[in-house]
């Protein structure tokens, strides 16, 4: 098995190297005295900013790309057996990778190697941490899922032995992944497309608990349901967090401002600390992702005053209750929230923050997500003063035929609800600008391009 080697550079060769992931790893291993190249279907922004980085850029993917002089090549899920470098490359029997392995390997470069697991609140996590170790100025590594302000971009390149990035189980990715500390936020019924079962989803993160080394740590939700099948027998410390005050970390004296940030005291084993966070993001949510990240820190010895710190410059990551603007003295909100869960989460928060009426546009997210979790979804929508519907974002999938928007308008309606749905943005945007008053809050939620309506009505 090929191991990348970051004292040892020599040619890799990215398939898809245009991809928010995988460029910011091309631009990683460029930075380590690679020599990096590769190809993609059509230039963009991102494209370009790797060649103005030094990174030599092929648009089109063709046999002739492949040479013998590359030392590995690195590919996306999106390539299959029959695309044509991938082809060239088997013949010439040159190492290949998925990019979740290549991710896995570069871990493997760093002695602290951070991966933020869970089915929702990764990208948050993540970026708390990256912000609370850029306090300590322990020049870590970074890679978030999301655009984070204070790196600008998904990917920071450090030359630290601190490596930070989010750990996603779907199609077992973080199961490639060699991290020395993890910290589990939660584990729910998703991605069912891939998955069997929530029985299934508990195997995959039980074998993710299991890369720990002996000298690593979990640090792991105490609400998790049959924690013990998780945790029991692991090679490595397990720590545990949450509101309840039988976690390892927990939160007394919470308290919210007229924004609905909170705040509250550290409380470690039932002892408050006399440690006082202020976060300067939304809702109960945030402070069981907060409690996740100072354990971790913890354990890693960075000082108090740059956990506070850290956590206090954390603004959140764009598409995670990230205020775009108003419009007709409506603030427009915008959160990638796909799953029940985190509907619930935003829908909550929502509730502490200043308002008269709350609007929330919901786009589904692919049709095996909405089928499987139909009923689900319409218990959470249905806590919304105004639920609007959108069509679902079909994603990697294509229309079945036997699901729709329609269908969860229907199951909303059954509850006692009433809901609206528009087969157009255009249709959803002319009934906000109707309907919507003065100190309203308009909440756009999903995981596609539902953000472009709310972006629309405050560009107007």
């Amino acid at each position: 098995m090929y191991q990348i080697n970051l004292n040892n550079p020599c040619k890799a060769y990215f398939i898809g190297i245009g991809g928010i992931s995988m460029s910011g790893f091309a631009e990683l291993l460029h930075d380590n005295g690679f020599d990096v190249c590769g190809s993609d279907i059509k230039e963009s922004k991102i494209t370009r900013h790797l060649s103005s980085s030094g990174i030599h850029i092929i648009y089109g993917q063709s046999a002739s790309n492949i040479t013998s002089d590359i030392g590995f090549i690195v590919y996306t899920a999106a390539i299959h057996p029959d695309n044509p470098e991938f082809i060239a490359a088997k013949k010439l029997g040159i190492p290949m990778m998925e990019r979740a392995e290549m991710v896995g390997q570069v871990m493997k470069n760093y002695p602290n190697a951070i991966a933020v697991a869970g089915t929702h609140g990764k990208t948050t996590t993540t970026s708390m941490l990256s912000h609370i170790y850029l306090s300590a100025h322990k020049d870590p590594t970074i890679s978030v899922g999301g655009i984070l302000a204070v790196i600008n971009g998904n990917i920071r390149i450090g030359h630290s032995e601190n490596f930070i990035t989010e750990a996603c189980e779907y199609t077992n990715s973080f199961l490639k992944f060699h991290p020395t500390a993890g910290i589990i936020l939660n584990i729910d019924a998703d991605h069912l497309d891939f998955f069997k079962d929530i029985d299934d989803i508990r195997l995959s993160f039980r074998k993710f608990a299991e890369l720990l080394p002996e000298n690593g740590i979990l640090v792991i939700n105490s609400i998790t349901t049959n924690i013990s099948y998780i945790i029991d027998n692991l090679k490595c410390k397990v720590v545990t967090f949450g509101i309840s005050n039988t976690s390892g970390y927990s939160a007394s004296n919470i308290s919210y401002d007229e924004n609905g940030y909170g705040s509250f005291d550290i409380v470690i084993n039932g002892n408050n600390t006399g440690r006082h966070i202020k976060l300067n993001v939304i809702g109960e949510h945030n402070i069981n992702n907060a409690l996740a990240a100072i354990a971790l820190a913890d354990y890693y010895n960075i000082p108090e005053e740059a956990i506070s710190e850290g956590l206090a410059e954390f603004k959140g990551t764009e598409r995670r209750f990230e205020i775009k603007g108003s419009f007709n003295g409506v603030t427009v909100v915008d959160d990638y929230a796909h799953h029940p869960a985190e509907i619930k989460a935003t829908l909550d928060a929502s509730l502490k923050f200043p308002h008269n009426h709350l609007w929330c546009v919901f786009q589904p997210h692919t049709y095996s997500r909405t089928r499987e979790l139909l009923e689900e979804f319409a218990d959470v929508l249905s806590l919304a003063e105004n639920v609007i519907l959108a069509d679902i974002y079909a994603a990697r999938e294509t229309d079945p035929g036997d699901i729709s928007s329609l269908t969860l308008k229907q199951a909303i309606e059954k509850k006692g609800k009433k809901v609206y749905y528009f087969p157009s943005f255009q249709e959803i945007e002319d009934f906000l600008s109707e309907h919507c008053i003065n100190g309203d809050l308009l909440i756009t939620m999903g995981a596609g391009d539902v953000v472009n309506i709310g972006e629309d009505l405050v560009n107007k």
